[in-house]
């Protein structure tokens, strides 16, 4: 019972349970914000893209990955989700969707000095829950066909 128990406790402590978040930067570099033609197309992972979702594109991250996006020149910050694959563009490392451009900047300045960290699934839990629901989006040609379809009759 004794060494079943000390088994269970080291394996909880060995665990990512109780870690905290890195101070460490994953990355310092460029942000760029997608145009606005993307919106209601579909992402790397097949979800439709919104400019309103707080999600980014990222080359290597795992799909689903949190992220704190912290805007260099004014100390900004906004929690994010990797949901597609870029940039593609040399020398930068990060695609925001607009909201989370505007949350930490200027849209006008386009590009942004950015860190990236790392964000644990414990860190979530203090973010206000509604930032979590999803919200059900019909992307922006299935509503253009829908009002074809239904308020245009023949």
């Amino acid at each position: 019972m004794k060494l079943s128990l000390s088994i269970f406790f080291f394996m909880l402590s060995g665990s990512n349970l109780f870690a905290q978040k890195s101070q460490d930067p994953l990355v310092k570099g460029k942000a760029s914000f997608y145009a606005d033609w993307f919106n209601g197309r579909l992402t790397a992972n097949g979800e439709y893209f919104s400019q309103e979702k707080y999600t980014a594109a990222h080359m290597t991250l795992p799909f689903g990955t949190w992220l704190e996006v912290t805007n260099l020149d004014n100390q900004k910050s906004v929690y994010l989700r990797i949901n597609d694959r870029g940039p593609y563009v040399k020398g930068r490392i990060i695609d925001l969707s607009k909201a989370a451009a505007k949350a930490i900047g200027n849209l006008d300045q386009g590009i942004f000095n950015v860190e990236i960290r790392l964000v644990n699934s414990r860190d979530l839990m203090i973010l206000p829950l509604y930032f979590l629901i999803k919200k059900k989006s019909v992307p922006l040609r299935q509503r253009s066909s829908y009002l074809d379809f239904n308020l245009i009759t023949p």
